[in-house]
This record gives C-alpha cells, sequence and structure tokens, in this order.
C-alpha cells in the first residue's frame, strides 16, 4: 500500500517523500487508518516492524488538520528507556520536517540545563512530548506541566515498561491527563498484566496483531563479522570468488555506496550506484541496464529494497547491517524470486550486532556465522551483549546520550554524561547533550536520511537549507550521529 492512499496532508507527504518512503510496512498498513479515524487500538508488534511511523504520521495528521491547544502538550508517547525516547523523537523530526508541529524527548541523566529546557517546553506547551516514565513524573511532581488539552497517549513497548516495573508510574501519569482523549498501545507480547491495564486505559479498543514477514526459506543467509575497515576488501573477495551475473549491494548510507562504488570501479567491476543524489531518469537507466544485464553489479540504498521486480538476482550483500528486521528481509527477498535460488551475505561490524541480534530474533533463529578469510586479519568475536547500546534499533536504539543526529538517524548517541542539578527520576539512566531547541520549520528540505530521527524541542526557529531531491521508498527507523541512513522503514 503506498502511502499516498492514505490521504495524508500535503505537508507531511513532503517529509515522506523526501526520505524516499513510499510503500508502508504491513503494521503500518493495518494501523494507520484507524488510529486517523480516532479509534483506541491495542496492537501487538516486535520491534523492527515499521510500528513507529505507524503511529507518528496519523498522529502529525491529526495535528496538522484538526484544532488543538497551542500552548499546551496535545500528546504523549511514554517508552521504557531513553534510547527508545531520542530513535522516536528523530524520527519525528524527518517526518515533520515540513510541518510546524513541534516536539522534546524527555528522558533522565541529564544535567541542570537539560532539565531546565525540558521544563520549560512543558510548561509553555509543545506539540508532541516523547517520555521515559521516571522523568515525566519528576516534572509532573512541580505542578508546571501543562497537559489540559492533551488529546493523544501512545504506550509503546508496553510489555517492557511493565517488565521494568512502570506500571504504577504510568498509572500515575495517566491519572493528570484528560479522560477525553485517544489510547494507543503497542506491545511485543500481550502477557494478561498486560490485559489489564489496557482495560484500565483504552476504551473499546480495537486488536491488531502483527506477525513480521519471514524470508523465503531458499535463501542461503550468511553473515561476516568484521571490522568495519574489512568490509570493502571482502566486498572485493567475495565477488571476485565467482562470476556472478546479478549482484546487488546494499548500503544503509549514501556515503558508504559512493565510497565503495569508487573502489569497485578501481578494481574494474562491472558496477554503477543508485542512491538519492541521483536524478530520476539516471536511476531509470542504472536499472535498465542492470535488468537487461547489461551491469552486473548495482550498489545502492534502501531506495531498492522494496517494490522492484528484478529475478535472478545471484547474490544480495548487506554491506551495512539493515535497520531493522523488515529492511533486512525485503533486501535479502531481492533474490530467490520467482522459481530461483538465491545467496544472502550481511557485514556485520562491531557496533552493529546489536542491532543484528534483534534482527535474528525477529528471524526466529540465528543466520550462520562465516569465517572471515585468514588473509584479512582477525575478525572480532559475534558477542552481541558486549556491544550493547552501540547499535541502532528498528527504528534505531542508540547509545547514551540525547544529541541531535545529522540526517535523521538514531543509532549512537554519544558516551554517559554526568549531570549537575535537577532531579533525577529512577530508571532512566545518564545523558548527555540537552535536546535542540527547534520550533516552525522552514521551507526547506530535509535532508536525506533512514528514518526520521533528531529530537526537537520547541520555539527557535531554523535557518534555510536547501531541500533534497528525495527519493521513493519506506520506513521503520535507526542511526546515530554523522551521515545519515538513507531510507526508514520510518522505519520503528
Amino acid at each position: 500500500m503506498n502511502f499516498s492512499e492514505f490521504g495524508l496532508d500535503e505537508r507531511l507527504m513532503d517529509g515522506i517523500d523526501a526520505m524516499g518512503y513510499t510503500t508502508a510496512t504491513p503494521v503500518q498498513e493495518q494501523v494507520m487508518q484507524p488510529i486517523l479515524d480516532g479509534k483506541d487500538l491495542i496492537v501487538s508488534a516486535q520491534t523492527g516492524t515499521g510500528k513507529t511511523a505507524a503511529f507518528l504520521l496519523p498522529l502529525m495528521n491529526k495535528l496538522i488538520t484538526t484544532p488543538h491547544e497551542d500552548h499546551h502538550i496535545n500528546a504523549m508517547v511514554i517508552v521504557p528507556t531513553r534510547e527508545l525516547a531520542v530513535q522516536i523523537a528523530q524520527a519525528m523530526e524527518g517526518i515533520s520536517y515540513f510541518t510546524s508541529v513541534s516536539s522534546i524527548a524527555v528522558y533522565g541523566g541529564g544535567d541542570g540545563n537539560s532539565f531546565a529546557i525540558e521544563k520549560k517546553a512543558l510548561s509553555t506547551g509543545v506539540d508532541v512530548v516523547i517520555c521515559t516514565p521516571g522523568r515525566m513524573i519528576a516534572h509532573l511532581n512541580m505542578g508546571y506541566v501543562k497537559l489540559q488539552g492533551l488529546k493523544y497517549l501512545i504506550l509503546d513497548e508496553a510489555d517492557r515498561m511493565l517488565d521494568m516495573g512502570f506500571n504504577d508510574d504510568i498509572m500515575k501519569i495517566i491519572s493528570f491527563l484528560p479522560k477525553q482523549r485517544q489510547n494507543l498501545l503497542f506491545s511485543a507480547t500481550m502477557p494478561m498484566k498486560m490485559r489489564e491495564m489496557a482495560r484500565k486505559i483504552l476504551v473499546d479498543p480495537l486488536e491488531i496483531n502483527i506477525s513480521i514477514s519471514k524470508p523465503p526459506e531458499k535463501i542461503v543467509q550468511e553473515a561476516f563479522v568484521v571490522y568495519e575497515g574489512q568490509k570493502i576488501p571482502l566486498v572485493k573477495h567475495v565477488l571476485s570468488q565467482k562470476d556472478f551475473q546479478s549482484v546487488i549491494v546494499f548500503c544503509s548510507k549514501k556515503q558508504n555506496v559512493k565510497a565503495l562504488s569508487n573502489e569497485l570501479k578501481r578494481a574494474r567491476f562491472s558496477i554503477e550506484e543508485i542512491h538519492s543524489d541521483l536524478e530520476q531518469t539516471q536511476r531509470e537507466q542504472v536499472l535498465q541496464d542492470f535488468r537487461n544485464k547489461k551491469l552486473k553489479i548495482l550498489v545502492a540504498t534502501d531506495i531498492l529494497s522494496r517494490g522492484i521486480d528484478i529475478e535472478d538476482i545471484d547474490l544480495v550483500i548487506n554491506y551495512d547491517v539493515p535497520n531493522d528486521g523488515e529492511d533486512y528481509v525485503h533486501r535479502i527477498g531481492r533474490t530467490a524470486r520467482a522459481s530461483s535460488e538465491g545467496t544472502a551475505y550481511t557485514f556485520i561490524s562491531e557496533q552493529e550486532q546489536q542491532k543484528f541480534a534483534r534482527i535474528e530474533e525477529l528471524l526466529g533463529k540465528p543466520v550462520t556465522k562465516s569465517p572471515v578469510p585468514e588473509q584479512f586479519g582477525p575478525a572480532p568475536e559475534y558477542n552481541p551483549r558486549a556491544h550493547r547500546g552501540s547499535g541502532g534499533r528498528g527504528g534505531g536504539r542508540g547509545g547514551n546520550s540525547g544529541g541531535r543526529s545529522g540526517g535523521g538517524r538514531p543509532d549512537g548517541h554519544g558516551g554517559n554524561g554526568g549531570r549537575s542539578g535537577g532531579p533525577r527520576p529512577n530508571g532512566d539512566g545518564q545523558r548527555s547533550g540537552a535536546p535542540r531547541p527547534t520550533g516552525n520549520r522552514p521551507n526547506g528540505p530535509r535532508p536525506e536520511g533512514g528514518g526520521p530521527n533528531r529530537p526537537i524541542t520547541p520555539s527557535m526557529p531554523r535557518p534555510e537549507r536547501p531541500r533534497p531531491s528525495g527519493a521513493s521508498e519506506p520506513n521503520g527507523q535507526s542511526g546515530s550521529n554523522g551521515p545519515a541512513p538513507e531510507a526508514p522503514n520510518p522505519t520503528n
């Protein structure tokens, strides 16, 4: 289903188009219209299915198109961790870039300055607050949070919040909210205590269960655990081992596409690249040459992970770990189409190990880890637990600070910051860097990104930026400080 079929506001569609989204994921297809219709929902959907965009898009559309209080908080998203708060806030900025919707991520561990910024936004009004329970209660206890105009409440990863002991905190926050509001609850699992909480919060909810699609069994999936600097040499090695007739190499960032393409061209491989810096006519010509076998290797961003109809692809290489499970399925699904078989290799750097572990959880089984050839030197061990906090998440989980990430991605947010001043809630951790205030957006372009992802706070206008030539595909969400990945599945 195309995003244009939901009847979203043109300003919101501009943001979607600039980030390269066109096709909705299954959870987005099933969830968005009921939210637009004003229904309460209880949704069972795992991380990595595109659920972040599934509730952000209709929420922002309602804020754009219906009257609401200008100097109050209009919507609240409650999440279990600061990393998820940052990810959602970043996703929101990307999607809402051409609108006037404002938001702020509120979570613990910052210094007094970050607490003061949060206090100003919560007391003067902001469209959307994305918060962890402990930090929000710290603000609520001081009596200045303007919640009288709130119309929308979203609980994301609700089962995890219950596991972390936030049930009482959530109910306390809800006691401050107006009774007339729309409620959305997202959870990967639905234990009895979750249903009991849902009965207290939701009114006549519609229940939706989403299971992630799985790749065809005939795809041979292998992974190589490598250091980042080993990726390009390993791609060259793999491509030189066999005379492949049709190969797609997927990168999460167009900078990686360009760097890898240059190296492969120097090595005289038959290769071209596709990303949103190319004009549409150029992309179409490259695709046509690839379909007609004039070109053997295509290096591309996630522009190509959905919606292309090319059969007989021998090999898909994930140069970067995809942003989430849905992206992974769509990428490797380019091979083994029709009656053919195919192979998919994924290169996993140290920083990407936890992200890949989450993809394996969604797939329901581990992917075979093949040894890196000895000529490339020692390679890291696959130990996702040792790299917790360094990878992105379906929508992108990051490290430990809440700074802005360039172009909209959420995976890596600096180190642990200390704190000076300001009350500290329980369970929200630390962070370095405070959210940057912004407000109404300029009519300038959203830099290309794969998951709309930077925290926004209200009030200060941003300078003009040149409008990007966005690509056209979707979803779910992940990233870090630095160059932004290309496309999203808005994403998680």
